[in-house]
């Protein structure tokens, strides 16, 4: 596992911390070219994953470590970002919600358990299976995609060492190669960041083919916060000339910036 060889940087103790930030801004920027050579793999899961949402299924993602907290912090932000309900994207991470916060000893090495969690929300056959694993290895994340699949759900990755078994198990696999990290085994780092690069790929294309978005604008956001308000506000008055009394006045009476869109082009 090219994620576990030994970091072509030695001796960081005694390294600057200039050296040190140096060091690792170099090697990040290995990771865009990375993910540029997963876009044909990227680009089949995308279609997959469309195709199930737009046929009532959901999208779930299941992990341990940094790679489930990758998946619940990008299905977290799919609501107030694209305005779709909270159980369209789903993140699981082994060993629970304390697991978000605090490592959860053993829990990602239970082949099993994955699939006990994904039966908790009554998953079915429309929906579609994530897996996010650094290593490629993760038995939690193995053993629930080849669950899924054995249940005719479809089944995805995002791994960064190649010829995993983790891909193995999945039908879309999506291979991000990092290679070795700054801190030898750290996958928190170059790996991390290629996998929320390909999660914030995977669900902005999704949502953009399924209509969340209009022309370059996030016409469906929850208008959550003041900033939020503004930003529609600025959306309306923009699509449609208006002065920005008219425009919040419209925001205020439809509740989001395509229904206030759809309610003023009626006129």
């Amino acid at each position: 596992m090219t994620t576990e060889s030994p970091s072509s940087f030695d001796h960081l103790e005694t390294l600057s911390t200039t050296e040190l930030l140096t060091g690792m801004n170099s090697v990040d920027q290995t990771v865009p070219q990375v993910v540029a050579r997963a876009l044909p793999q990227l680009t089949a899961l995308v279609e997959a994953t469309v195709a199930r949402l737009s046929a009532g299924g959901r999208l779930f993602y299941i992990g341990a470590g940094t790679s489930g907290r990758l998946g619940i912090l990008d299905a977290s932000e799919c609501p107030p970002t694209f305005g779709v309900p909270h159980g369209v994207v789903i993140g699981i991470i082994a060993g629970g919600d304390t697991a978000i916060r605090k490592a959860v000893e053993n829990a990602e090495d239970d082949a099993q358990q994955a699939w006990r969690d994904l039966s908790a929300h009554n998953i079915t056959s429309k929906d579609i299976v994530v897996g996010i694993a650094a290593s490629g290895r993760t038995p939690y994340v193995i053993g629930g995609l080849e669950q899924a699949r054995q249940h005719g759900l479809a089944t995805g990755c995002i791994v960064c060492n190649a010829n995993s078994a983790v891909a193995a198990a999945a039908e879309f696999p999506v291979e991000v190669v990092t290679g070795p990290e700054f801190v030898t085994g750290s996958t928190r780092l170059k790996a991390g960041t290629a996998q929320k690069l390909a999660l914030n790929m995977l669900t902005t294309a999704t949502f953009i083919r399924l209509g969340r978005v209009k022309g370059n604008k996030m016409v469906d956001m929850q208008l959550s916060n003041a900033k939020l308000v503004d930003r529609g506000e600025r959306m309306l008055m923009e699509e449609l000339g208006l002065e920005q009394p008219k425009a919040a006045e419209l925001l205020e009476l439809h509740g989001s910036v395509r229904a206030a869109l759809a309610a003023y082009s009626g006129h």
